[in-house]
């Protein structure tokens, strides 16, 4: 009887080696969309599709243990669907779908469609289901990839848009959209972008042969370095001809540190600027003037006199690491564009619920578990996947840090390009992260060292609080009453300090999030109401503000100004008093409707100001309202025109647009308080450099000239005349950036996938049988075919009205024949010369 037993618990062993090790169901997959709009049950909107399971596998597929998950950012309803499966929210954005009753054991080649349910209008692939993959419910770590995922193309004609909203973009209605273009004498063109202050030309050029020599004072040595390696790589080198002088000096007229003077005269050249700050930008734009290959056996510099300085002294852009790691090579890329077009600060969000991105060596778990995002079985090992990252750890974009050596590298580089990085650690919101990370720590040390278990934990294990965070999180949020949550951000502070010690760089300010705590949060958390009762605070608002007081007092401590989100300022939906005054910047994101003049106010208040419009400089939002553009939407759809015509000092004017009396009207001393403006790439849909570049650009083109240009006569003209000087303006804008900025872009930096914007196209109202053709861009050629196949460069290039009747494709592409995405018309029915449905 014993080696029966012994035979029988060898054999039951056996058989679970041989589950543990069996793959997950193989399945292949398909989202299609089957109708989105508004109805009395889903006033709000409502997406059904269909999910179609198909058993790829060699064996029949099990009614039960295994889930399918992928992750969706507009969300999904949880509970039965039609089809025998379970829809549950793992956590934040990650569901999975579990057989539930009814599911069949699906054969080998047999499929099933499982009916889902997402709770707003989807138009944008971005928003569907992503990165599908398969797990055995008592094996989630040996989670493999579902095959052949197909996210079939939205068919337009399923969606319904509330009545008001704008409609889907297409060929017809981009043509309306460029109609209003207006053509541009390029040589008035300015000799440099950003459009400068004041430029004059002047008879003549200054005839080079060879590389002239540098001439600097030895504060300027990098300057001259740099502008002798440029000039050296242009020209031959090897005999000097003639000088190039850089000088420090006050510029006349200008108060701006930053200010520059070029002056080129057939005799030679000399850069002045009033700091070797302004010296350097004043390079970028002599760069411009330089040919963008070399060598060249001659060179002629037209001559000129420029005189330059930046509308705002804070030129920044907010990279979000978090959600998608970006390596140093990836931010170095950045780092690069931002300094040709005179952008000075970095924002680098480094947390959030979805990462931790910085290396602290007393708090390693940051980034052994808060950096790592992969399907476990132990939900203190690492984060789970998130925005399309996958179910393995250690894979790129869901996992990854800066170590202390690469941090200090890139400091180091951003310094030399006169770029400063402003790092930014979000909480008490956004930092499930670090909670988890810190919760791992506990674990670790719970039996052996309880104190130190303690010393740094960030949630209230008592805490029974109910709430529900903007990305779906009900667990993201680090606990003001714990002595231990000042103790984990004074650490983490002081080792930031000195990693920008190490790195020869300042750090001056250090932003710390604030932003989108959620209703509910920290009610029954005993530790954060004993705080509150001992210390006399009477509501969440003043709990936020008592927090918020210590994180200021923190920062300063070590020498440091703090900075957050405009909801750092705000107490009970007014600007708070308590935080005024101390030098702490706000970052204002929320311009949407009943707060479009937030960051005036703000300014009014007392604080230093960036504007970081969401529905103007959000660069995570799409381009267009189109099903083939990736992005957001729930700002806005930030088109260029968005960008290109916002003015950030009077939000009731934007564009050409109207004056609004109601709203807020910036103080004399407001404005002091505006430091400048910051556009902003969050990461939820970019899980790759290409994509980042087509987010970015050419949008940062737009942004950097509001950023550093005068403010533009349409914005404070009268109305009558507003609209039509905006017109012009953007034109202007089009049509050097379009012949000057991104020709060099495609010369210098061949690895800069910037976005190309489609056509428009109309068949002529008076002759069907004639495509109109109309595109914003000068300096890039439009090629078409008329047989239905995509364009190439080899396709003909649009030199007016295209005459078919058959279906038309027009594509623009870069100087270097890379291609944008196709418009096209259908064909005409021969009958009766109207378009085919």
């Amino acid at each position: 009887m014993a080696d029966m037993r012994h035979f029988l618990f060898a054999a039951a062993a056996a058989i679970v080696a041989g589950l543990a090790q069996a793959e997950p169901p193989r399945l292949e997959l398909s989202w299609t969309l089957e109708r989105a709009g508004v109805s009395s049950a889903a006033p709000d909107g409502q997406t059904q599709a269909v999910l179609a399971l198909r058993n790829a596998g060699t064996a029949p597929l099990p009614v039960q243990g295994w889930s399918l998950y992928f992750t969706v950012l507009a969300g999904l309803e949880p509970g039965p669907m039609p089809g025998g499966m379970r829809v549950e929210q793992v956590k934040g954005t990650l569901y999975r779908l579990r057989p539930a009753e009814g599911f069949p054991a699906l054969v080998p080649g047999a499929e099933q469609r499982v009916t889902l349910r997402h709770p707003e209008i989807l138009w944008q692939p971005a928003k569907a289901p992503q990165s599908p993959f398969v797990a055995e419910d008592a094996h989630p770590e040996a989670a493999v990839p579902a095959q052949g995922w197909r996210l079939d193309p939205i068919d337009r004609a399923r969606i319904t848009l509330p009545t008001g909203a704008e409609p889907l973009a297409d060929a017809q209605s981009l043509y309306a959209r460029y109609a209003a273009m207006q053509p541009v004498d390029r040589s008035e063109l300015p000799p440099v972008f950003p459009k400068p202050l004041q430029w004059q030309r002047a008879a003549g050029e200054w005839r080079l042969q060879a590389a002239p020599q540098v001439v600097a004072p030895t504060q300027l040595a990098a300057q001259a370095r740099q502008l002798q390696g440029w000039l050296d790589g242009v020209l031959a080198h090897q005999q000097r001809d003639g000088s190039f002088r850089l000088e420090l000096g006050r510029v006349t007229g200008q108060a701006s540190p930053e200010a520059y003077e070029l002056r080129i005269t057939p005799q030679g050249a000399t850069l002045r600027g009033a700091t070797p700050e302004a010296v350097a930008l004043g390079l970028q734009s002599l760069r411009q003037l330089l040919p963008s290959s070399g060598p060249v056996p001659g060179l002629a510099l037209p001559a000129l006199h420029l005189v330059d300085a930046p509308r705002f002294a804070y030129r920044g852009l907010l990279l979000d690491v978090a959600r998608s790691f970006m390596t140093p090579q990836e931010v170095g890329r950045v780092l690069d564009l931002m300094a040709r077009l005179k952008l000075n600060t970095l924002h680098l969000h480094l947390s959030d619920d979805e990462g931790w991105r910085l290396e602290i060596a007393a708090l390693p778990e940051l980034t052994a578990v808060g950096a790592q995002r992969g399907l476990s079985s132990d939900p203190l090992a690492m984060l789970p996947p998130a925005y399309a990252s996958g179910p393995k750890a250690d894979t790129p974009p869901g996992s990854g840090h800066y170590s202390r050596a690469e941090f200090i590298a890139l400091l180091r580089q951003a310094a030399d390009l006169g770029i400063t990085v402003i790092p930014e650690f979000d909480l008490p919101g956004h930092a499930r992260a670090a909670v988890v990370a810190m919760e791992a720590r506990h674990a670790r040390l719970a039996a052996s060292d309880p104190q130190a278990a303690n010393a740094y934990r960030l949630r209230d294990p008592a805490d029974r609080s109910r709430y529900q965070s903007a990305q779906l999180y009900d667990d993201n949020l680090m606990d003001p009453g714990l002595p231990s949550s000042y103790r984990f951000i004074d650490t983490v502070v002081a080792e930031v300090v000195g990693l920008y010690r190490e790195a020869g760089v300042p750090l001056r300010r250090l932003h710390l999030g604030g932003d989108e705590v959620p209703a509910g949060a920290w009610q029954q958390s005993p530790a954060s109401q004993a705080l509150m009762q001992r210390e006399g605070l009477k509501d969440a608002p003043a709990l936020w503000s008592h927090f918020f007081d210590r994180m200021q007092r923190l920062a300063a401590a070590h020498g440091v100004a703090l900075a957050g989100w405009e909801e750092m300022g705000m107490r009970g939906g007014r600007p708070n008093p308590r935080l005024a005054g101390r030098d702490v910047a706000l970052y204002v994101w929320n311009t949407m409707a009943g707060a479009e003049d937030l960051g005036v106010r703000l300014a009014n208040a007392g604080y230093p100001t960036v504007m970081a419009s969401a529905r103007h400089l959000y660069f995570d939002m799409a381009h267009l309202r189109d099903p083939h553009e990736p992005g957001h939407d729930w700002a806005a759809i930030v088109d260029l025109d968005r960008v290109f015509g916002y003015v950030p000092l009077n939000p009731a004017r934007q564009g050409g647009g109207a004056l609004t009396a109601r709203l807020a009207r910036l103080t004399p001393a407001g404005r002091r308080n505006v430091l400048g403006l910051e556009a902003t790439l969050f990461t939820e849909t970019v899980q790759s450099a290409a994509r980042a570049d087509y987010m970015l650009m050419p949008r940062l083109l737009a942004m950097a000239e509001r950023a550093w240009s005068a403010d533009p006569a349409w914005a404070s003209a009268p109305a009558t005349r507003a609209p039509a000087l905006y017109r012009a303006d953007l034109a202007r804008f089009l049509a050097q950036a379009g012949t000057q900025v991104l020709p060099r872009l495609d010369a210098e930096r061949p690895d800069l996938h910037y976005r190309i914007a489609p056509p428009g196209l109309l068949r002529d109202p008076r002759d069907a049988a004639r495509v109109l053709v109309n595109y914003p861009w000068a300096g890039q050629p439009l090629r078409y075919t008329t047989d239905g196949s995509a364009p190439t460069a080899a396709s003909p290039l649009v030199t007016g009205p295209i005459e078919s009747r058959g279906p038309v494709r027009v594509t623009a592409f870069d100087s270097r024949g890379r291609p944008g995405r196709s418009s096209q018309l259908p064909a005409l029915n021969n009958d009766n010369a109207k378009e085919t449905p």
